[in-house]
């Protein structure tokens, strides 16, 4: 039975969307599944022209913890992220996709390591990719030095390794208002989470518990190009104003920014621009910040306990 809605969750949840038809439902059961309970799913549609209202409303009228909100028109993948967590009302937050699964722990895990660990700003799982019929394609080792206490450590391991999906981890939400929000030029989430590194340091919980879908609708699929990429995010890309040349350039600059902004020492914030420095002379080296969808197969074999657990959760929340 679903807990009764709290007047103050400890958790919000925002899970923008736009044409989420096929796997919405999928995502929706993993949440509500989960063996955590104190959070509010607030939902925005970015004006779907497909059944993600009728579905929206069906799950709302069934769970209080679902806030459903719907666009008047689409205004972008960027915008739509940060409109969620405007409406959030709680102390830790988390970005949930419409097309990934999720362990039934998954929550639970994460709060508690945030709550062990009053030092640590976000705490995520491990993850693994799936395509479209739940199959895992490719479990990652997260490798980032996102846990070391040296904020130009962490900066730096961004910059230089293969990134993860530290974007959907649970947040503490009062630092997450300190940075800038999310931007839509090439690659803003990788400088969104390089700031949030500069703010404390990140926790993996030792699980498998995130699913990544990657199929070919999914929106670095269906928008292979930069400058597609950088209007499905926010359609005031598109134009003259907003050539190519300038996204590359203010995708550099947003790790300047983040630099300046940071609460950093005079020292930190040196050794930071030298990291920065030296990426930009090496042009990254080949693989970095590479998406794990990317990379070759490998035996999931080892990973079948994980996906289990998420199998039973979803039943749990149909029978």
């Amino acid at each position: 039975m679903t807990a009764p809605k709290a007047a103050r969750p400890r958790l919000s949840i925002g899970l923008p969307v736009y044409n989420g038809e096929e796997y919405l439902a999928e995502s929706f059961d993993a949440l509500l599944g989960q063996t955590y309970e104190d959070f509010e799913l607030i939902v925005s549609d970015n004006a779907s022209t497909d059944r993600t209202q009728d579905i929206c409303r069906q799950y709302a009228e069934k769970d209080s913890r679902i806030r459903y909100l719907r666009q008047p028109r689409n205004i972008g993948a960027t915008p739509n992220h940060n409109h969620v967590f405007a409406e959030s009302r709680g102390e830790l937050f988390k970005w949930a996709s419409h097309d990934d699964l999720y362990a039934r722990d998954l929550l639970r895990r994460c709060v508690e390591a945030l709550d062990e660990r009053p030092e640590v700003f976000l705490a995520h799982t491990g993850q693994a990719v799936i395509d479209g019929d739940g199959r895992v394609k490719v479990p990652y080792e997260y490798g980032l030095a996102t846990d070391s206490p040296h904020p130009p450590e962490r900066f730096r391991s961004l910059l230089f390794e293969p990134g993860g999906d530290d974007f959907y981890g649970v947040m503490r939400a009062d630092v997450l208002r300190r940075v800038k929000p999310l931007d839509s030029y090439h690659h803003a989430d990788r400088t969104f989470v390089a700031e949030l590194t500069l703010h404390g340091p990140f926790h993996q919980v030792p699980e498998v518990l995130y699913f990544r879908r990657d199929h070919p609708t999914r929106a670095e699929r269906a928008n292979p190009g930069m400058r597609a990429r950088c209007v499905n995010l926010d359609p005031r890309r598109a134009g003259p104003l907003h050539p190519t040349p300038r996204l590359l350039a203010e995708y550099v600059w947003g790790f300047v920014a983040a630099i300046q902004r940071a609460p950093l020492s005079p020292a930190d914030r040196r050794a930071c621009y030298r990291h920065l420095a030296a990426w930009m002379a090496s042009r990254v080296r080949p693989g970095a910040g590479e998406r794990v969808e990317d990379r070759a197969p490998v035996d999931p074999g080892r990973l079948t306990v994980s996906i289990d657990a998420l199998v039973a959760g979803r039943e749990g929340r149909q029978a």
